[in-house]
C-alpha cells in the first residue's frame, strides 16, 4: 500500500566551494576603488552657490547697515572736507569699507561661528578641497558687497563733485580688496580659540579700515601710517582714489591693484592653512 505522506529526503550536503588557484590558499579581496576627489572649480561653484543661497536673506539688511554707514561717514565729512585729495581720500575709504564690513567682519563671525558650532566637521566630511570651502565663502560674501559699494562710491561722487568717468575702476577694486579683506576675516574666525574672540577681532580690524582708509593719509601720524600700509584695504583704496583724478596715473593704479592681487592671494592662503588646521581639532 502506498503512503500519501511524501517520505523526508536527507538534507543534501553543500558543495564545497572551488579553491581559488594560485599560490595562496585563501582568497583574496580586492578593495573597491574609491570615487574620485572633487576639482577645485566645481567645488568651489558648488560652495559658492550655497553659501549664496543661504546668506542671501540674512545678509541683505547687514549690507543695508554697511552702506548707510559708509555714507554717513562721508555725509559727517563734507562738513570739514571742501574738495581736492582729501576728498578723494573720503570717498574712496568710505567706499571699500562696505567691502571691509561684509567681507572682513562677517566673515570672521562667519567662520567663528562655524568653528565654535561644530560645523566645520560637515565641510571636512565632504570630498572637497579646503581651498574650495574658504574660497567659496569668501566670494559669495564678498558678492554682497557690489551693490552697496557701487551706490555710496557714486553717492560720494556727487557729494564732493567728483568726476565719475572712471568709476569703472571698482570692477577690479572690488574683487581684489574683497578677496584680501575675506582672506583675513576668514582667518581670523578660523584661528579665534573662541568665537566671541573672533566677533571682536572682526570688529577690529573694521575699525582699522574705517580710521586708516576713510581719513587721509597725509593727516595722519608716521607710526598709524605703517599700520596704514599693512592694511589690505590700503591699496584699493589708493587705486580708487587716484582714479578720481582729471588725468589718472594709470601704472601707479595698476601698481596698487596688483600688490592689492598679491596680498588677497596671500591672505586666502592663510586662511586656507587655517581651516585644514582647525578642521582636524
Amino acid at each position: 500500500m502506498t503512503s500519501i505522506i511524501p517520505a523526508r529526503t536527507a538534507p543534501s550536503r553543500p558543495r564545497p566551494l572551488p579553491r581559488p588557484t594560485g599560490s595562496g590558499s585563501a582568497a583574496r579581496t580586492v578593495p573597491a576603488p574609491l570615487a574620485p576627489r572633487a576639482r577645485l572649480l566645481p567645488s568651489l561653484a558648488a560652495v559658492y552657490r550655497a553659501q549664496l543661497s543661504r546668506a542671501r536673506v540674512a545678509r541683505i539688511p547687514l549690507l543695508f547697515v554697511a552702506t548707510f554707514q559708509s555714507v554717513g561717514i562721508m555725509v559727517l565729512m563734507r562738513g570739514v572736507v571742501d574738495g581736492g585729495a582729501e576728498a578723494r581720500a573720503v570717498v574712496a575709504g568710505s567706499s571699500v569699507l562696505v567691502v571691509a564690513f561684509v567681507a572682513l567682519n562677517l566673515l570672521a563671525q562667519y567662520f567663528g561661528q562655524l568653528r565654535a558650532g561644530g560645523g566645520l566637521d560637515h565641510y571636512a566630511t565632504l570630498p572637497v578641497p579646503p581651498a574650495a570651502v574658504v574660497l567659496g565663502a569668501a566670494a559669495a560674501y564678498a558678492s554682497f558687497t557690489v551693490p552697496g559699494t557701487v551706490f555710496t562710491a557714486i553717492t560720494g561722487s556727487v557729494l564732493f563733485q567728483l568726476p565719475m568717468t572712471h568709476l569703472w575702476v571698482l570692477v577690479a577694486v572690488i574683487p581684489l580688496s574683497g578677496a584680501a579683506l575675506a582672506g583675513l576675516g576668514a582667518a581670523l574666525g578660523l584661528l579665534a580659540p573662541r568665537q566671541e574672540l573672533a566677533t571682536l577681532l572682526g570688529q577690529l580690524g573694521m575699525s582699522a579700515a574705517l580710521l586708516l582708509g576713510v581719513l587721509p593719509a597725509d593727516r595722519l601720524p608716521e607710526p598709524v601710517g605703517w599700520a596704514r600700509d599693512l592694511l589690505p584695504s590700503t591699496y584699493g583704496v589708493e587705486a580708487l582714489a587716484r582714479s578720481f583724478d582729471a588725468s589718472p596715473d594709470w601704472g601707479m593704479i595698476g601698481f596698487f591693484l596688483a600688490i592689492c592681487a598679491v596680498v588677497g592671494v596671500l591672505s586666502l592662503a592663510v586662511a586656507t592653512w587655517a581651516y585644514r588646521r582647525a578642521a582636524v581639532r
